[in-house]
């Protein structure tokens, strides 16, 4: 940036030397309907584009120049040749609430009052085509027209465009605006009198500091193919290769890791004041992943396919070597887990599930402190979001958190300065206080890089298109909301700053440098403190609970969170019912946690894009798959033919398989006839990747052949694999039998009674004719 301004001030352009001012101020024209020398499909399109490419100095200083450099780009985006362009550079008055560090950017230019002279920068130029200038102003002057900055503050600047198209009138065609922080104000090099009070640099007002808390967050989008559980040697899935590059030098993760690096060296920061105020906020999701990376890992072709044909991926050099880094840099500074994979907070308070509740915001400390090796801070909750509804709420408290960190505005807070209750709900258990980031510095931040967003918690009125913005306009905007705390009027209570950038943040190239480099500035020259993460986690919760303002849920998917809900019963039956074996370092938790975790991912925040949203589909989708394959790989081998009983009480074999890595309990589930009775077996364990023969005790009541169904369950009731069928028939012949034998009996006996009957009377039997003894 020093060397780029140095560049910048070597081209200086004085104002008015090359352009002519208008005898009719160019920004009142305008096309208007009664324009016939311009055809009506063109009329009050736009014919330029305006673009900043660099700005010097980006923060002024009472060292600095006393002037403003800017170079721009200016493109011809029309259907027509646009002639005559020039440009001037006009300054509004200094911010001075943190709602106009968004609406100044949106005024109409007539509101920036301080004017400079035009400057032409194109004689004209054709469709497509594209110019680069710079200009200059001063920023005050006793002599001329100037920016009109005479104290420290934060000034929106505005670059206005003209020019006149072909076939039609000259006209204000487009304009740019950016945020200028200044933290001093540099001598007045056009005073008559140099030595004058006026003329000389002021510095700014250091007798309040800011206390300044910074998290530096360090997350990525989910990456890692669903379905698939753990495993010991299996390398690990993932849906693309796009973290190898962002991992590797000049990648967003490596830049914002470096920025910090680079930032907190004893050169630059002695007193460690910058490191003192920064903390890592790390998604123990990206570290599973850059941790898995590392042993080597497969890209699928196809993500909807997990399993499927699937290539080597490129970055297990790149991920050892970031990870390696990170892990030397925590030792010295504050950590901190973020939710895992940046789930939406009302969104798992929507879904309800303990479980799920436990993976996403009590292990992820757990998760960051085993990788990295260190202590992370605990007891506060960063919603992805800066909000928080009343599910959302109940979800951190039932986690045991303290603290929810939410953005300033979506809170209410009561006269005590407190927190109050939930808004059209029952309130939230008093242990759960909320500390606040500031909203306006946020949404700023939130524009810096390359997928500038605009957070959910941002006023209606604040809310402009990002993408009419350049990358280096945007990034001025940032610097100016983190200088305005400090170099707003103090109002005698004590002035705290929490900065807090988006979770998933796309700021790359010198813009992470940039940003440090302002907070550095600002402690080194006593505008701010810093403050420590810890000290928020560590404060007392207020004894209210948390009142939220705007959460919307409007585009809540319900079919999603059933689905997630659904798929986080059967993976809590399945681990319920896998074997803890102390010989093998596979345990159910560590088979089961990639299932559970792919859940957490399909309803993440870090990407809400309609890609985003089929992204979640997919994942749900493989999820969903996966655990199916799972089940049934737990199944009864089904006999083949008919299953002949000797008798009818001979027992029923049948062979239980487990082709799962684990040993899994199971239980049988009978579907038999009225003619059969089956006796309940019980639980028994299946050893991993082996089988099992079941002795079933049946007692058959019927020589016919009976159709049984078997199936294995978990413990708790859900079905593995698929029901088998058996066909059983018995040698008994059951109830035909007993009756035959039972007549045969009552005849015996009456033949029996027959024949003494006739013994007793002396009489001689008939049945003896033909039979008598000589």
């Amino acid at each position: 940036m020093t060397a780029l301004m140095f560049v910048l001030l070597a081209s200086i352009l004085v104002p008015g030397s090359a352009g002519a001012q208008e005898t009719q101020d160019p920004t009142e024209i305008s096309y208007q309907s009664g324009d016939t020398d311009l055809p009506e499909t063109t009329r009050g399109s736009q014919f330029l584009r305006l673009s900043v490419d660099a700005v010097a100095p980006g923060t002024v200083t009472t060292t600095s120049e006393p002037f403003v450099t800017v170079r721009a780009t200016v493109t011809n985006t029309g259907d027509r040749r646009v002639d005559d362009i020039s440009v001037r550079m006009q300054s509004a008055d200094a911010v001075d609430a943190p709602e106009q560090l968004r609406t100044t950017l949106s005024l109409d230019q007539q509101e920036y009052l301080n004017v400079g002279e035009f400057q032409n920068v194109a004689v004209n130029l054709e469709q497509g085509a594209s110019t680069q200038f710079v200009i200059s102003m001063p920023l005050r002057s006793t002599q001329g027209p100037s920016l009109g900055i005479d104290k420290p503050g934060v000034y929106p600047l505005l670059l206005n465009v003209n020019g006149t198209p072909e076939y039609g009138g000259t006209a204000r065609l487009d304009d740019a605006r950016f945020l200028l922080p200044v933290t001093g104000v540099p001598r007045d090099p056009t005073a008559i009198d140099p030595t004058a009070p006026d003329a000389q640099p002021l510095p700014p007002n250091t007798d309040d500091p800011v206390a300044t808390t910074v998290l530096w967050p360090l997350a990525d989008r989910p990456r890692l193919a669903a379905g698939i559980p753990g495993s010991l040697d299996e390398k690990v899935r993932l849906v693309d290769d796009e973290l190898a590059g962002e991992l590797a030098p000049g990648g967003r993760l490596d830049e914002l890791l470096q920025a910090v690096e680079f930032a907190t060296t004893a050169e630059l920061d002695p007193e460690g004041r910058l490191a003192e105020s920064l903390c890592l906020a790390v998604d123990p999701d990206l570290l599973v992943t850059v941790s898995n990376m590392t042993r080597g890992y497969s890209i699928v072709d196809d993500p909807a396919d997990p399993t499927g044909p699937a290539r080597e991926g490129t970055g297990r050099e790149a991920a050892s070597n970031w990870l390696s880094r990170l892990e030397t840099l925590t030792q010295s500074m504050c950590v901190t887990a973020l939710p895992f994979a940046q789930v939406d907070l009302d969104t798992l308070g929507n879904v309800g599930d303990a479980s799920l509740v436990s993976t996403a915001l009590e292990s992820p400390a757990d998760v960051v402190d085993a990788i990295l090796g260190v202590s992370s801070v605990r007891g506060i909750v960063w919603s992805p979001t800066g909000q928080l509804g009343e599910t959302g709420a109940a979800a951190v408290r039932s986690s045991g958190a303290q603290t929810a960190l939410l953005a300033d505005n979506s809170i209410a807070p009561t006269a005590s300065g407190a927190v109050a209750r939930v808004v059209g709900g029952s309130s939230v258990d008093a242990e759960l206080n909320a500390t606040v980031f500031d909203a306006a510095t946020s949404t700023a931040l939130a524009g810096v890089g390359d997928n500038p967003t605009t957070p959910a918690f941002t006023p209606e009125d604040q809310r402009y298109d990002l993408t009419s913005d350049s990358r280096t306009a945007r990034l001025q905007d940032g610097l100016g909301a983190i200088a305005y705390h400090a170099l707003a009027p103090t109002g005698g209570s004590p002035r705290t700053l929490t900065v807090a950038p988006p979770q998933y943040w796309t700021a790359g190239g010198d813009e992470p440098d940039a940003i440090l480099g302002t907070v550095s500035s600002l402690l080194r020259s006593g505008l701010a403190t810093a403050r420590p993460f810890a000290e928020l986690a560590a404060a007392e919760p207020t004894g209210l609970p948390v009142e939220t303002r705007t959460v919307d849920q409007d585009d809540r998917d319900v079919n999603l969170e059933d689905r997630v809900r659904a798929q986080s019963k059967r993976i809590d039956a399945l681990r319920g019912s896998l074997v803890e074996d102390p010989q093998s370092a596979l345990t159910p938790r560590l088979y089961t946690a990639p299932l559970r975790e792919d859940l957490l991912r399909a309803i993440g925040t870090a990407d809400r894009s309609d890609d985003a949203s089929n992204a979640a589909r997919v994942r749900m989708d493989g999820s969903e798959a996966g655990l199916d394959g799972i089940f049934r790989s737990v199944t009864v081998l089904a006999p083949g033919g008919v299953y002949t009983l000797a008798s009818e009480q001979s027992p029923l074999l049948l062979v239980a398989r487990n082709d799962l890595p684990v040993g899994v309990n199971v239980r049988l589930r009978v579907d038999a006839p009225p003619e059969m009775t089956v006796s309940d077996v019980g639980a028994m364990a299946l050893p991993a990747r082996g089988s099992r023969t079941i002795t079933v005790p049946a007692q058959v009541d019927d020589s016919r052949n009976l159709t049984v169904d078997f199936s294995l369950t978990t413990l708790d009731g859900q079905q593995l694999g698929e029901a088998s069928t058996v066909s059983v028939r018995s040698n008994a012949y059951g109830q035909a039998l007993a009756i035959i034998t039972a007549s045969a009996g009552v005849l015996l006996l009456l033949l029996a009674g027959r024949r003494l009957l006739h013994r007793f009377r002396g009489q001689p039997d008939p049945a003896d004719e033909g039979y008598e003894r000589p």
